[in-house]
């Protein structure tokens, strides 16, 4: 069994002209809402085996803000290049190449191509992922290579306007 949790990463500021779009950091809400969204993970008590982020600072921000929450270490999140500006089929590749040891795995990333990702796995519909927003999705595989709608289960949609 492979678990997959799909994450958003919270809001951003647009206050900084002059960073690039990859440099843009959470805003107030968004250094609210991560830990808010880890602790609700806590709560459920999930243990991640890894934890993958897009490079862009917004990203890595929630991902750390995250993994403080489920005593994940930080310097043990790996940075993915391709999640950032991804398509649908990059996550696909970035999923199904991801380490068999790994069980559990949350997946810090970016709208539209998140929600459309999600929705490609999984057999339940999922609306559109407001920041901070975590889709949880079970594979019934030993292998991330397998994964695929067919042996997906959903198991819960989460978001920060719930806790």
């Amino acid at each position: 069994m492979k678990t997959l949790y799909l994450m958003r990463h919270a809001k951003s500021s647009w206050s900084f002209d002059e960073l690039s779009d990859k440099q843009r950091p959470l805003n107030d809400r968004g250094r609210d809402d991560a830990p808010v969204m880890g602790e609700a993970l806590a709560k459920r008590s999930i243990r991640l085996d890894l934890l993958v982020s897009s490079p862009a600072v917004r990203a890595m921000s929630t991902a750390a803000l995250v993994a403080h929450e489920l005593e994940y270490p930080a310097d043990k999140i790996e940075v993915i290049e391709a999640i950032y500006e991804a398509t649908v089929p990059d996550l696909l590749t970035v999923v199904r190449e991801l380490p068999d040891e790994a069980e559990s795995v949350l997946l810090v990333g970016h709208n539209n191509t998140l929600t459309e990702f999600a929705n490609l796995l999984s057999p339940s519909s999922i609306p559109d992922m407001p920041t901070a927003a975590i889709v949880c999705l079970k594979f019934s595989t030993d292998q991330w290579a397998r994964v695929d709608r067919a042996n997906a289960e959903y198991y819960f949609f989460d978001k920060p306007k719930n806790q």
